[in-house]
């Protein structure tokens, strides 16, 4: 049971390039919540890692490395902007090259179960929370009030990959391209020891290809909105998990 001006957590989990950030910001400022933002991390770690020389393969220096680095988000941002040896990775976390290696770096054990205790120390810090990830709703918060399984067709996750990087930084991708690595990437990533992307248990699933971010945001809300009067009312217990 939860209600809407009590703790509350939200997870969205969802293959890359769904569009887990940019729902997770906007259905967080809809319903009060603060955003985490868990690839941020991930990239942090991996950029880092390319700074200081540090290959995947050195697991202790890499965790150490980013241990060291105290790494946290400045939540007086909005969004809020990843920190890490005391200064902003916002922009640094999406040059091509961390892009590159993100993956590869995510894959380590050892970096997944630090960043895993340290987005669980956030949710401790900021119980009223919407976080998003690729393992959210399935590893670090299995107990989130409702989750949330977001995906669209490699195609449109590529145009829309397409269309950010043309406007951030403007950088012209190939489409078809693009997708393919994506389809690739899905592939790699289900088949992942810890952290896999899977659609966690309960999870409502949401397709976005068709949809605009504005609905794909106002179908979450609802969904939000209704499981929480289902459990404040007389029954208190009707689970409402299915397909958004």
């Amino acid at each position: 049971m939860f209600r809407l001006d009590q703790d509350l957590t939200l997870t969205i989990d969802g293959p890359a390039a769904s569009g887990k950030s940019a729902t997770a910001k906007l259905l967080a400022r809809e319903l009060g919540l603060s955003v985490l933002n868990t690839g941020a991390m991930y990239r942090c770690a991996t950029a880092l890692a390319i700074e200081h020389n540090c290959d995947v393969e050195h697991e202790k220096r890499l965790v150490e490395l980013v241990r060291a680095a105290r790494m946290h988000f400045d939540w007086k941002k909005d969004p809020p902007e990843i920190i890490a040896e005391g200064r902003s990775f916002m922009q640094r976390i999406t040059d091509r090259d961390v892009s590159a290696l993100v993956s590869r770096y995510s894959d380590c054990v050892p970096l997944r179960q630090l960043l895993v205790g340290m987005q669980r120390d956030v949710r401790d810090a900021h119980p009223r929370l919407v976080s998003e990830g690729r393992d959210q709703g399935s590893v670090v918060f299995p107990d989130a009030d409702v989750k949330f399984y977001l995906h669209a067709t490699p195609m449109k996750r590529a145009e829309r990959r397409r269309d950010q990087l043309l406007l951030e930084k403007g950088l012209d991708i190939n489409a078809q391209q693009l997708a393919e690595e994506i389809a690739q990437r899905d592939e790699r990533d289900r088949k992942k020891p810890y952290g896999a992307l899977t659609k966690p248990e309960g999870a409502f699933v949401v397709d976005s290809t068709e949809l605009s971010l504005a609905q794909v945001v106002d179908m979450m809300k609802m969904v939000v909105v209704s499981k929480a009067r289902r459990a404040s009312g007389p029954a208190g217990s009707e689970d409402g998990h299915g397909t958004a």
